[in-house]
């Protein structure tokens, strides 16, 4: 018997934004409003999640669905032009897709690890792996293509 869409796995690990904890989220039930397990405090997923050298590889390594990773800098003037589109793009597909950002000055291992040289930097990754890239301000429209785009081979 073939596997639905809705009996596929869609886990997510996420960092509370209040107290840093690591949660499994089931993305499946957003409505339920998931809360942390440490702090009790809400986890919205309706918006990028920050992350940082210390879990950023434990997020993607436990997450089922699509990462959209957003290398960003707080003074870089086109990463601003970029948010919004990011915040939009993270309220539609919640729940489909996970949205985090790493701000490139604060976590400077991560950045070098993954060859960013330019802000903003989007990185499509699809069970912990990175299946697709781009640099600079991206449209709608091809953020949606980005990640419907299938894995390249490296």
């Amino acid at each position: 018997m073939p596997v639905t869409d809705a009996q596929q796995s869609r886990i997510a690990t996420v960092a509370c934004p209040f107290c840093a904890t690591l949660n499994r989220v089931d993305l499946a039930r957003l409505e339920d409003r998931p809360r942390c397990g440490e702090c009790k405090r809400p986890i919205l997923l309706d918006r990028p999640i920050a992350v940082s050298d210390a879990n950023l590889e434990r997020v993607l390594a436990g997450t089922d669905v699509p990462v959209v990773m957003d290398g960003y800098a707080d003074w870089c003037g086109p990463c601003k032009i970029m948010a919004p589109v990011l915040d939009d793009f993270a309220r539609e597909r919640a729940g489909e897709v996970l949205v985090i950002k790493l701000d490139t000055d604060r976590n400077p291992v991560t950045t070098q690890r993954l060859g960013i040289r330019a802000i903003p930097t989007l990185i499509v990754f699809r069970n912990g792996r990175e299946t697709a890239r781009r640099a600079g301000v991206t449209p709608r429209q091809e953020l949606d293509a980005l990640v419907a785009a299938p894995a390249r081979v490296t």
